[in-house]
């Protein structure tokens, strides 16, 4: 998918194609909230071969009644080439990666103290998803997500000006914060890049 796409599905510029995503998406994530994987995943192959073998067998009857011969009803499908591609592979590999090392050197950086700041604000961070973490599993937090996601574009692109506003008042208040700690700590003044 290209990032134009993305972002139509994002921003439902099509509605009925960006509701179908999301509440398929939606469903699987509530249905790993009471199955395993496992299960999910079987029941989702089984209700697919049970629509599929249903098809074949209602296209079989069809064409002996109307002694048609029209072959199987997923010929199309079946003569697609679905292997990925070599090119495309090592591209996205060499991009995760890269994603990779990045992370794994900001990592070290904030652990290893590299800028007092940068590595007390990671512990603030830490700090906090200590507490998201009691009160959230991975899973409620992917679906919270996914709902931010489909939801938060749209209702931005229809607030703006009003978010902005509220988002730069915020932004003044936590860097005048941030200025008064740096001021009365010492050693926490950020080095001039």
């Amino acid at each position: 998918m290209d990032a134009k796409r993305v972002v139509d599905l994002l921003y439902w510029r099509d509605v009925k194609t960006t509701g179908v995503v999301f509440g398929a998406a939606l469903l699987l994530l509530l249905s790993l909230m009471v199955c395993s994987i496992v299960s999910v995943c079987s029941y989702i192959g089984l209700a697919l071969l049970s629509v599929t073998i249903c098809f074949r067998i209602y296209k079989g009857i069809l064409q002996a009644i109307q002694k048609s011969d029209e072959g199987h009803p997923f010929k199309q499908y079946l003569d697609q080439e679905v292997a990925l591609s070599e090119d495309m592979v090592h591209k996205y590999s060499d991009m995760v990666l890269a994603k990779l090392n990045k992370t794994l050197g900001e990592l070290r950086r904030l652990f290893l103290v590299e800028d007092l700041v940068d590595s007390i604000k990671f512990a603030v961070l830490m700090w906090i998803l200590t507490y998201v973490g009691a009160l959230f599993n991975g899973l409620t937090l992917i679906i919270l997500g996914l709902i931010a996601v489909f939801s938060c574009p749209i209702v931005y692109e229809k607030h703006q000006a009003q978010i902005d506003h509220y988002l730069a008042l915020v932004n003044n208040k936590v860097k005048d914060v941030v200025g008064k700690v740096q001021e009365k700590v010492p050693g926490m003044k950020r080095k001039t890049e």
